[in-house]
């Protein structure tokens, strides 16, 4: 078959078909993955006995690759695999990976099979002759991709000869936060020495990938501040009397209500009120974050979205409250929610960033033909929201707009399954659907149509995630539209955003200019240096976790403080799920729905669990083995009495005790002592 690659392509292959591990660099549309697919065929071509592995970092994309391009391409004279965690064949990939010439999976998956010693499921980085590493740029810090190739790293400076060649893929490594052109050249170096590879792009034929890529036309939708926002004005009254009540004193400054920051200062409130034992203060502070992201929803789409969303938080409060903190929080939201309803619903006062977004929208799919678009917001909740506007505004459904969400995948009401990310993607590409309204997920590597519209509303991210998405108008005379307030910190960082995505051109073009012998020995201290400070950092995770004795710990609820188990009731599972084995822990907590979650091939979802005496949700039910019902917790949920004092966990990798695996033998024995006899 043909592969017809444009001349920019070839030129940026030329290093890898010479067996040199390389990072390639070209823009999102540039075809970055037909040139990984020409670099696998003429390595399987070359070497006899090869064996390629393609990694992915998100599950839709292992489908789209086998489907779109290296089926098609090498299907007829290769044997090609693909393997996600939806799929059965994951349980026998070190099976699967003997079998198959060319394997295409999520890095996940891999990483798993390295650190299985099962046989059937086990592999070895040897056993692969190419490692094709698709949006590589997330090769850092603690990401998959990073422990796959600290690995290689490890085993390389050993001395290991028998490792795969490197294929990295990426349309942007950006500047790792920095703004300075040396520290953008420190970050390049080490995406380089972490993939242990040279970063190659289009020098010769830039002109032509110019061409092919064409940038959209890129504007500014700004509006001017609503003069006046009595709703948002009463959330901010009824704050300021929590606060009050909280009677914090002049040692606790916080910063503007409605914002990022403050929405720190509430964090940081809410944990010192769980390890002082004050509950009055952490209360208080979860429920001001309610307020504070109403705020945020306020500014971003409808104020009824901002009122829905503390209406939905407190239809469940009365039940639970139990203490004077909890009745006054309570009571104030009761007392003004009238107010609060009727001010939501005054068209005076709505956000006039919603006109301009109807405005952007309409002078694109107002003129009929096949426009497509795709409509980037922040959280699920904005998007949800945009969603219901969407389908409810009258102007935009007279000119034909066909809305669907399109999420990451993941548990939960607000998550989408895997099917119908890919029925959501199928739709847009057949023009049953014409408006995507997405998180990020789909900036980065979704094979989407070229759309002629992309709009990024309410949103402040890094200049990779800008580039990506700016990348996906890629139709001719396209619009890529940042509505925003005047003044507002999202064109500020837009623009910043614009020099970064500048500066990391620069940085790449002075690491390329390096003399190769330079270049190898900064690689090189970069890698002896990141691996002593992860064998550091491992015996400090494994001192930590040895610090306290599992049985004087003491887990209490992080809602109303009650004590419900010891650290040594809890065993963890296939060292992810973490249950509660003692019988008598269930006479402390409630049952309620059954969370949206599949069934996987040891254990099926039971129901969430909450507290009985607060509400406060600490996880769910599992029935594994289909006998053993177990709650899983999650330790954020949970206060932990040591003896050095009360301690909070975000993960459970986090907590200084040891957590003993599970033994399903044991526990049978234990709760059924009669089975076997």
């Amino acid at each position: 078959m043909n592969f017809g690659l444009y001349e920019y392509q070839e030129e940026v292959v030329q290093r890898a078909l010479r067996g040199e591990n390389i990072i390639i660099w070209l823009p999102t549309g540039g075809g970055k993955t037909r040139a990984a697919v020409y670099v696998a065929k003429k390595h399987l071509e070359n070497n006899p006995g090869a064996k390629v592995a393609v990694l992915v970092n998100k599950v839709h994309l292992v489908d789209q690759h086998y489907n779109k391009e290296f089926n098609p391409y090498l299907g007829r004279d290769y044997s090609l695999v693909s393997i996600s965690g939806d799929c059965d064949q994951k349980d026998f990939f070190g099976s699967e990976v003997k079998n198959s010439d060319l394997v295409i999976c999520t890095a996940q998956i891999l990483e798993n099979a390295l650190t299985n010693q099962e046989e059937g499921k086990h592999v070895e980085l040897s056993q692969f002759t190419l490692l094709i590493i698709d949006e590589c740029h997330h090769t850092h810090k603690e990401g998959v991709y990073n422990k796959i190739m600290a690995r290689y790293v490890a085993q390389k400076l050993k001395g290991e000869r028998r490792l795969p060649q490197i294929l990295g893929l990426t349309a942007s490594p950006g500047t790792g936060g920095t703004k300075s052109i040396k520290g953008a050249v420190e970050h390049v170096l080490q995406i380089c020495a972490n993939l242990d590879s040279v970063i190659v792009s289009s020098k010769v034929y830039a002109h032509e990938l110019k061409k092919k890529v064409p940038r959209p036309r890129k504007r500014f939708d700004i509006v001017d501040r609503r003069p006046q926002d009595p709703f948002g004005d009463h959330l901010k009254f009824m704050m300021q009397f929590i606060h009050d009540f909280m009677a914090l004193g002049p040692d606790f400054p916080v910063r503007e209500f409605g914002t990022q920051e403050y929405e720190a200062d509430v964090v940081i409130l809410e944990k010192k009120g769980v390890t002082d034992r004050n509950r009055l203060l952490s209360q208080c502070a979860l429920h001001l974050r309610q307020y504070n992201d109403a705020l945020l929803i306020n500014d971003t789409v409808r104020m009824v979205d901002a009122f829905r969303v503390l209406e939905s938080y407190y239809s469940t409060k009365s039940s639970t409250a139990m203490d004077g903190t909890d009745f006054f929080l309570l009571g104030l939201y009761q007392e003004n929610e009238v107010e609060l309803r009727k001010l939501s619903g005054d068209a005076r006062f709505e956000n006039p960033k919603m006109g301009k977004l109807q405005n952007t929208l309409l002078e694109q799919f107002d003129q009929g033909g096949n426009s497509r678009g795709i409509l980037f917001s922040k959280t699920r909740k904005s998007i949800c929201c945009l969603y219901d506007w969407v389908s409810n505004n009258p102007a935009l459904q007279r000119a034909g707009i066909r809305a669907a969400i399109l999420t990451g995948a993941g548990n939960g009401i607000n998550y989408m399954t895997q099917n119908e990310q890919k029925d959501t993607i199928r739709n847009f590409r057949l023009g049953s659907l014409n408006l995507l309204i997405s998180t990020s997920v789909a900036e980065e590597g979704l094979d989407i149509p070229e759309c002629n519209l992309v709009v990024r509303y309410g949103l402040l991210t890094n200049e990779i995630a800008q580039q990506q998405a700016s990348g996906r108008a890629r139709a001719s005379d396209s619009v890529y539209s940042v509505v925003a307030q005047a003044g507002g910190r999202e064109v500020r960082r837009e623009l910043l955003n614009e020099c970064l995505e500048d500066l990391t051109g620069r940085a790449i073009g002075e690491v390329q200019r390096m003399e190769p012998r330079e270049f190898q020995m900064k690689i090189t201290d970069l890698q002896t240096e990141a691996l002593l400070t992860r064998q550091l950092a491992e015996q400090l995770k494994i001192k930590k976790r040895s610090r306290f004795n599992a049985a004087t710990v003491q887990l209490s609820c992080r809602g109303c403080f009650l004590p419900v188990a010891l650290g040594n009731d809890i065993k963890v599972i296939e060292n992810a799920h973490h249950v509660n084995i003692n019988p008598d822990f269930e006479r402390y907590y409630k049952t309620g729905g059954q969370p949206a979650l599949k069934t996987f091939e040891d254990w099926e979802p039971g129901r969430v669990i909450s507290c009985a005496a607060c509400g406060r949700q600490w996880g769910m039910e599992i029935i594994y083995k289909k006998i053993a019902m177990l709650p899983i917790l999650a330790i954020e949920n949970f206060a932990m009495e040591t003896p050095e004092g009360r301690k909070l966990a975000k993960k459970w990798k986090n907590v200084e005790f040891t957590v003993e695996e599970f033994n399903f033998s044991t526990y049978c024995h234990n709760k059924f002592p009669n089975m076997l006899d």
